[in-house]
């Protein structure tokens, strides 16, 4: 398949999945239940972080999650008195428990006192990779940051790939029209995101011949994302649609 050829396929994929029905069975769903910017960034990042495994149980979980944030994660986390905790403990989705829900609450809480949007936190540095190493810097930077919570949130610092930071920001950052992802944000260039990097996309990625990288790395992720920037040079994480979606409708 030559060049031509894929950005055809990929072209005409990105239209069929970025379409409002994407939303009802991704993890994308929790931050549309919101209106208020704050609760779509929160419940965007939690919904983002926990996105391990299957779907509907990602989802049941995030709703869980939500529901012990009263529905309104924002107040909660900026209001929320030491009593309030207690409904937090006993939450558990794979490895991450209610110790590092805690930390996570308790570390919003200090930047929103500080800070009008979570955008603030991943504007330090001039490309990504410093971007979200300064992000995850800035995470744990508290005294009380648990060791074990560091691997809920990744860093290029150690070669990940940062799937999930990734797709975070490109549901906030992304603007276009069909509605599903929200493009809150606008400092950050929609043509310096990364492509998320999963073992769908992975695949299919190797197939269309854009990547060949062994490793599923920070360098793959900044590799796959160089060759979808000669296709759309101003939006090329669009394509994060039609390399997922092909990849799990098994269709390559």
């Amino acid at each position: 398949m030559n060049q031509a050829q894929v950005r055809t396929v990929l072209e005409e994929n990105y239209i069929r999945y970025n379409q409002p029905a994407f939303i009802l069975n991704d993890p994308i769903q929790i931050p549309h239940r919101f209106t208020l910017r704050q609760d779509v960034e929160i419940s965007g990042l939690f919904a983002a972080l926990l996105a391990w495994g299957r779907r509907p149980t990602i989802i049941s979980k995030c709703n869980e999650l939500m529901r012990r944030l009263d529905d309104a994660p924002y107040q909660f986390i900026t209001q929320h008195q030491e009593e309030d905790l207690k409904r937090l403990l006993g939450f558990c989705h794979r490895t991450f428990c209610d110790t590092d829900l805690l930390y996570f609450v308790h570390w919003l809480r200090c930047f929103y006192s500080g800070h009008d949007t979570l955008e603030d936190g991943f504007l330090l540095g001039s490309t990504q990779k410093e971007r979200l190493e300064n992000f995850h810097n800035l995470f744990f930077s508290l005294d009380d940051a648990p060791q074990r919570t560091r691997k809920h949130v990744a860093t290029p610092a150690r070669g990940s790939a940062c799937k999930r930071l990734n797709m975070y920001l490109r549901w906030m950052v992304r603007k276009d029209t069909q509605g599903v992802d929200f493009g809150l944000w606008n400092r950050l260039p929609m043509s310096e995101l990364i492509c998320p990097c999963d073992v769908h996309v992975d695949r299919v990625a190797r197939r269309l011949g854009l990547l060949d990288r062994k490793q599923v790395d920070w360098l793959a992720a900044e590799d796959l994302t160089a060759h979808l920037r000669t296709f759309d040079p101003q939006d090329p994480v669009k394509y994060d649609f039609a390399l997922f979606g092909l990849g799990v409708e098994g269709e390559m």
